[in-house]
């Protein structure tokens, strides 16, 4: 039977990219009004002299192509750089509460952050505040806290290494390591995963090892929406003939095939490159069943290749010389059975012993993943079980090979590098005291999920968010947004209007910012910054527009004024940081040596590596050994039967919590966001059916329900459902969460679907 007709939703039949990526470019462009100064600076993005994307963190292949931008980086710019513009006079016209009801995306679409705007309780309404006042509120306000752990320190992945440096210098000043940053909301489960298997918290691949590699892994990730860049390499890939095997719940067009934009002849011909060789539907929550179902595939054909003479299929030196631990991965394997593997994951034996095979016989694999690992109650050992996979034939630390997680911000991963971290290493506090002479504090800080615990609980009374959108971000808003809303003291550096500025403390301030996209000049001239991508790739970042307004200031010029106004006893020389970008990288070279030269070496074309221990095979764990590490049984939350499992996603017109448009152009949704993906059986079970109206509650929690969705037949795994966060964030309590690293369950939420109430 045909499926019925449902408004704003149809089948899209094309391939990732191609024309389609391209009317959508030249869409946001149009509807951004800025054309001209856009334009430029795509032709400026990820080259040698121009601004790093502000996107995803996939690398650029040495910054050399005019044309190395994506969809979804062209919007990200389009956004940034656009000629509209949130004025005092916009304020004037519309009270918070009346903006409490525009959607997210007709708040940031409102433009550029012009003035530093002030809360005004009597009118409710922000009004301007110049710099000077909004510094000296700020101050007062932070000393006059009983305790520095009584304030909050939010980091955005978009910020620069030098503003990420000096946040955190001046907060351990201020006397506290009270971190919630939004790799606690993505990658921490990596972060704190990986550290104990192979000694560092992040991959250990480049980009030219994807030339090298014989096969390619795709675990819980869309890179069509979320990375697009990377598309380009996976079709590098796939035309040599590398085997590129996907695994994830949904069918996402972004890796099954691709149209190159900047290939003419696929342009021309309407044709595209097929990615996926072979594609595999897990059931979400299943992750470590088919990890555990292809390593034992893995210990099966070496056992078989042992018996028939042959070398055997694991790598016996490498588990000899670099790791521990094998013989409990071993014990824990055999005692899994084939049964229990079936049913989490969702595959039958056959498929992942299928999947195993092609992991077993190439000499040279490659694991990527993204959110849909690590945004788990079990994200860590997701994370593990993948560096087990890689570890049994020695694909960790030689060309071709290695495990590579994908960070959304273009950032983020270099804010942690330079000590954003509420659990900052013996090195950092050393290195800091060395260069700055002040003792920093020693104390575990406050992660995301924490901080907003403190804030809930009254024991933090302040929040200062260096960008981002904290509170849409967070899980569980019912929680969230009243607890903010109870702040003696809100902050927000910030380019565009968002939601959590919305959230009104006793007392708010809004600091508007530079972006990447616009000239930074400071007392020495032009400043550029720097940014690492996934792959531990340093470069430099200059933007080339001119500022939205001249009331901005650069994030670091207003890190240091904010420390100079809350610190009157600093021993740091802020202005003079401030005044000349080149001071901060010398003074992060002083207390991180990785940066040896780091003026001298944003220079080069394409910028520097930071080491990678893993990469070499040193391994700096405790025993100095690479770690096999058990996940104890399989993912199983023992729900009730009915129940199935939640994951949230991103739709193709949004990043992060950005929503750009209402389209989700490879999904086939246009002009809405209030649908609910499922598999058509388990419509079908339930007496439901496609375009239904429905609601989903929390299983056992029946007052967490998000109602009045509209079910879109999907091709999804069996017992799997995904809608779009945030919106969906309301069914994830904050105690939901992975036990080992803080990371929000976003994607691991056990539910039932019934037809809509409303």
């Amino acid at each position: 039977m045909a499926k019925r007709k449902v408004e704003g939703v149809e089948d899209y039949q094309g391939a990732a990219a191609g024309w389609g990526a391209l009317k959508a470019v030249a869409g946001a462009l149009r509807g951004q009004m800025a054309v001209v100064n856009e334009t430029h600076g795509l032709l400026t993005m990820n080259q040698p002299h121009g601004f790093d994307c502000p996107g995803c963190a996939w690398p650029d292949p040495k910054h050399t192509s005019s044309f190395e931008f994506c969809e979804n980086g062209a919007k990200a710019v389009s956004w940034e750089a656009t000629s509209k513009r949130t004025t005092p006079e916009f304020f004037a016209a519309h009270t918070v509460s009346e903006l409490w009801e525009w959607n997210d995306h007709d708040l940031e679409n409102e433009g550029r952050l012009t003035h530093p705007m002030a809360y005004d309780k009597a009118s409710d309404r922000y009004v301007p505040i110049s710099w000077e006042d909004a510094m000296t509120r700020i101050g007062a306000a932070l000393r006059a806290l009983d305790d520095p752990n009584m304030a909050e320190f939010y980091t955005s992945g978009r910020c620069s290494n030098e503003a990420a440096f000096l946040y955190q210098l001046f907060v351990r000043e201020y006397g506290t390591n009270n971190f919630p940053d939004c790799s606690n909301m993505c990658h921490e489960a990596t972060s704190v995963g990986l550290p104990q298997s192979i000694g560092v918290g992040k991959g250990t691949v480049t980009l030219e090892d994807f030339d090298h590699a014989d096969a390619i892994f795709c675990i819980g990730h869309n890179p069509g929406t979320n990375h697009p860049r990377m598309l380009t390499t996976l079709r590098e890939c796939a035309k040599r003939g590398a085997a590129i095997v996907s695994i994830n719940p949904l069918r996402e067009r972004g890796l099954e095939r691709f149209m190159s934009p900047q290939h003419p002849v696929e342009m021309l011909t309407n044709s595209s490159t097929q990615l996926s060789s072979a594609y595999y539907q897990v059931k979400v929550g299943g992750d470590v069943a088919v990890l555990k179902g292809m390593m034992k595939t893995v210990i099966a054909l070496d056992a078989a290749s042992l018996a028939e003479g042959g070398e055997g299929v694991l790598d016996r030196a490498f588990i000899a010389e670099h790791t521990d631990g094998i013989d409990a991965l071993l014990a824990d394997l055999a005692a899994t059975s084939w049964e229990r593997i079936e049913k989490s994951a969702g595959l039958t034996r056959g498929e992942i012993e299928e999947i195993g095979t092609i992991y077993a016989r190439a000499k040279n694999v490659i694991i990527n993943y993204g959110m849909g690992i690590t945004q788990h109650r079990h994200g860590t050992g997701n994370v593990q079980q993948i560096a087990n996979l890689l570890m049994l034939r020695g694909n960790l630390g030689r060309p071709g090979a290695g495990i590579s997680p994908l960070r959304g911000h273009s950032n983020v991963q270099g804010d942690r590098t330079v000590g954003i971290t509420e659990l900052p290493n013996q090195a950092l506090l050393d290195g800091i005291k060395k260069v700055f002479g002040f003792e920093p504090p020693t104390q575990h800080g406050h992660d995301a999920v924490a901080a907003v615990r403190a804030i809930r609980d009254g024991r933090s009374k302040a929040l200062i968010c260096l960008g981002g959108n904290l509170a849409v971000a967070m899980s569980d808003p019912e929680t969230t947004y009243p607890a903010m809303r109870g702040l003696d003291l809100a902050v927000h550096i910030a380019t565009k209007l968002n939601r959590s500025h919305l959230l009104m403390a006793k007392e708010s301030i809004i600091l508007p910012c530079l972006g990447r996209t616009e000239i930074d000049v400071q007392a020495s001239g032009t400043q550029l910054v720097t940014v690492e991508d996934s792959m531990s790739m340093v470069h430099g970042s200059r933007g080339g527009l001119k500022p939205a307004s001249e009331h901005l200031k650069s994030e670091i010029l207003i890190v240091a004024e904010m420390a100079k106004a809350a610190l009157p006893a600093t021993k740091v020389k802020w202005m003079e940081l401030a005044a000349d970008y080149s001071k901060i990288r010398d003074a992060i070279e002083g207390v991180f040596p990785a940066f040896k030269d780091y003026n001298k070496r944003i220079q080069e074309p394409g910028g520097f590596r930071l080491r990678n221990a893993a990469s070499e095979r040193e391994w700096l764990t405790p025993g100095k050994k690479a770690n096999f590490l058990i996940f104890s049984g399989l993912y199983e939350d023992g729900s009730a039967d009915d129940a199935l499992t939640l994951t949230t996603i991103r739709s193709h017109d949004q990043y992060n919590t950005t929503i750009y448009g209402m389209n989700d152009r490879y999904r086939g949704i246009t002009g809405r966001r209030d649908v609910v993906f499922v598999n058509a059986q388990d419509l079908a079970s339930r007496g439901l059916q496609h375009g239904d109206r429905i609601d989903l509650s929390v299983a056992g929690n029946p007052a967490r329900t998000l109602r009045g969705m509209t079910a879109v037949a999907y091709k999804i795994a069996q017992g799997s459902v995904a809608a779009y966060y945030p919106e969906a964030n309301m069914l994830v309590a904050l105690d939901q969460h992975d036990a080992k690293s803080g990371t929000p369950a976003y994607k691991s939420i056990p539910i039932v679907i019934a037809a809509s109430a409303t």
